[in-house]
């Protein structure tokens, strides 16, 4: 059984001089950028935006979850960072049927006003997204997950309902751990509930000043995966809370943040080379 591994830290101040993905990265600098159109829940059509690093591959594919501030600024540039380090990446306009590619932050308001999305409309939207990844002539045959925030809970989701990725991330994922009161018609089923079924390793990383989820939360969640002998990392960070990979907020925490996303490529480059 792979061996959990749980840790609570505040990264070095000079750690970042160390991490692999400061390295030159020269190789995968060109890269094609450009939005498509595919097949979501119930064939409804869903714009995504696609990054494909320069050459013929193989590359490893990821598919970004967004979180529920929308398919933002935040989001379009991230996909292009995968795609900056070798990975075929793809993140799929989850609100297009609540506003389609109006103002982020008008459609993530209605979205949020009306409870968010169905966990379940997400799954199929985000099986297309999937789907995408692997027709793709480039793809080497692995595909990744990550989301924040609610997309987080959703890559989790995800990854215990489906069968088709090879690894998931999940930052600061909160619900996850929900009260009866909570569930209703677009989220029946606490995710905590599913970690029984989760299909691949599983790379979680909270702030350990954050209420959603909380640290208590992140034990529950933590506890279960134990139980059920999944295979998974969670890192918990001091002195960070919600969001503190996002630079253009007053959340964002630059070590922190740095020695996330050192946590984040090397556990898809560990689970999605071939």
């Amino acid at each position: 059984m792979p061996r959990p591994v749980s840790l609570a830290h505040s990264p070095s101040p000079v750690a970042h001089l160390r991490r692999p993905w400061r390295r030159p990265m020269s190789f995968y600098r060109g890269m094609t950028c450009e939005n498509v159109t595919i097949n979501g829940d119930k064939g409804a059509p869903v714009t995504a935006y696609v990054a494909k690093p320069s050459g013929p591959g193989p590359f490893p594919g990821v598919v970004l979850i967004h979180h529920l501030p929308g398919w933002s600024e935040l989001y379009i540039e991230t996909t292009r960072r995968f795609a900056h380090h070798g990975y075929l990446a793809i993140c799929a306009n989850l609100y297009e049927r609540e506003g389609g590619q109006a103002n982020p932050d008008d459609v993530a308001a209605k979205v949020r006003a009306e409870g968010g999305i169905a966990d379940a409309q997400m799954v199929g939207d985000t099986a297309a997204a999937v789907q995408w990844v692997r027709a793709q002539s480039s793809h080497n045959g692995k595909v990744g997950l990550l989301g924040s925030c609610s997309g987080g809970r959703h890559a989790f989701i995800y990854a215990c309902q489906k069968k088709d990725v090879d690894a998931c991330v999940d930052l600061w994922g909160g619900r996850v751990v929900m009260g009866q009161e909570e569930l209703n018609a677009k989220t029946p089923v606490a995710p905590i509930e599913m970690t029984k079924d989760l299909s691949c390793p599983l790379l979680g990383l909270f702030g350990n000043d954050d209420r959603a989820p909380s640290p208590e939360q992140v034990n529950q969640h933590e506890a279960e995966l134990k139980k059920h002998g999944k295979a998974y990392e969670f890192h918990r960070y001091d002195g960070a809370g919600h969001g503190f990979f996002y630079w253009h907020r007053p959340l964002y925490r630059p070590e922190q943040a740095m020695d996330g996303w050192s946590k984040v490529f090397a556990f898809f480059g560990k689970h999605l080379a071939k």
